[in-house]
């Protein structure tokens, strides 16, 4: 028998396969594809969620105190707000910051911040530098106060010890970024170095403040007000002095004169006197060494040997004698032009004086000064 028949039935049976494996497979790849389009959206859903709720608030608590430090990245000051519980997930907040273009302008300082704040609010906190004051103090260093008065004054007032200002005003210290100070002899006989670079001023510094950082700020105020007065360094040169020379003639029209209009004249009589080469003869020089001022100087006192005596000593002394004013200072920069070569304290309560050009016209300004003090 032929086998043909037996091959056309094996192909008619391969034939009527297909019809039935083809919408199975179909079935199949939908169902595949379906799946995984599942997956995609609830994977997609998750990471959406997981975004969201990294980024919403926090749940509201006690207002917290966060430290944002110089130097610190947008990415730490993140982990430093999820340590504090004022954002939940940092590393969200991260690439958050990134996509915004936010975090460069974060500001340092601490700031009170509340769980549960929304974050652009934190974010526009932190750019507008929405700090906490810091608790601070005030004090007065009074015009013409000596280097030991100010010690007693800040070691009074519970700024700083007497000792440590003390030691910082004496220490042979550079304080390099301190111009004035720069401009002190390197080898000089002044009593205590710092002695008319602390400038006279009402102060407001953080509380806890050390006496460096105390010092620092007044020697730091000095720079600034000298940086005030134009042409300073030429006005120098004119006159053929130095800065510290000038803060010395300074020192002495401050612990000489209180009427503001007669300053430029008293430094004028000091620059005449020693053009002429004759002792200044200032009282307040001689004050200045001792352990207590006196109303009124005694012989003796006159007598006392050292280069702050200028009774004694011809020339300005080693160094200033306190912490001079801007308008002391302006007027040893700017004297008044005149041939006075003598002056004296007016007793009438004025605090006025009464200038001469000779010694003869000086004895009689004494006699007249005495005259209304018995009136």
């Amino acid at each position: 028998m032929s086998q043909y028949p037996q091959s056309e039935s094996y192909l008619d049976d391969e034939d009527n396969d297909y019809p039935s494996r083809g919408p199975r497979k179909s079935r199949i790849t939908m169902w595949v594809i379906l799946s995984l389009l599942g997956i995609i959206i609830i994977g997609a859903g998750s990471v959406a969620l997981y975004i969201w709720n990294g980024l919403r608030p926090t749940a509201a608590g006690d207002v917290k105190r966060v430290e944002v430090k110089n130097g610190m990245s947008p990415f730490m000051v993140a982990e430093t707000l999820e340590d504090e519980g004022i954002i939940r997930n940092a590393f969200i907040v991260k690439y958050y910051l990134k996509l915004k273009d936010e975090g460069a302008h974060f500001q340092a300082g601490s700031y009170d911040m509340t769980p549960g704040m929304e974050l652009d609010a934190v974010i526009a906190k932190l750019n507008a530098g929405d700090t906490v004051k810091e608790a601070t103090v005030k004090f007065t260093i009074p015009e013409g106060f000596t280097a030991t008065q100010i010690a007693d004054k800040l070691s009074e007032e519970g700024i700083a010890s007497r000792e440590e200002v003390m030691k910082l005003i004496d220490t042979d210290r550079k304080w390099e970024d301190v111009d004035a100070v720069l401009q002190i002899p390197a080898k000089t006989s002044v009593l205590h170095r710092l002695e008319g670079y602390l400038f006279p001023e009402t102060y407001e510094v953080k509380k806890g403040s050390t006496a460096e950082d105390v010092v620092h700020r007044m020697l730091s105020e000095m720079d600034r007000k000298l940086d005030s007065i134009p042409e300073l360094d030429e006005a120098l040169a004119t006159r053929n002095m130095t800065l510290h020379q000038l803060l010395t003639v300074a020192s002495l029209v401050e612990r000489e004169v209180v009427v503001d209009e007669e300053r430029a004249r008293v430094a004028g009589v000091i620059y005449n006197r020693l053009k002429e080469d004759m002792p200044l003869q200032i009282d307040a020089t001689v004050q200045y060494l001792l352990d207590k001022q006196k109303e009124r100087l005694m012989e003796k006192d006159l007598e006392v040997d050292s280069p702050y005596n200028t009774y004694r000593t011809k020339g300005l002394p080693p160094g200033p004698i306190a912490s001079p004013s801007l308008k002391s200072i302006q007027a040893a920069l700017q004297p008044e032009a005149s041939d006075y070569l003598y002056y004296v304290t007016k007793k009438d309560g004025s605090h006025s004086h009464l200038f001469a050009k000779t010694y003869k016209q000086h004895l009689r300004n004494i006699e007249l000064s005495n005259e209304t003090a018995e009136q």
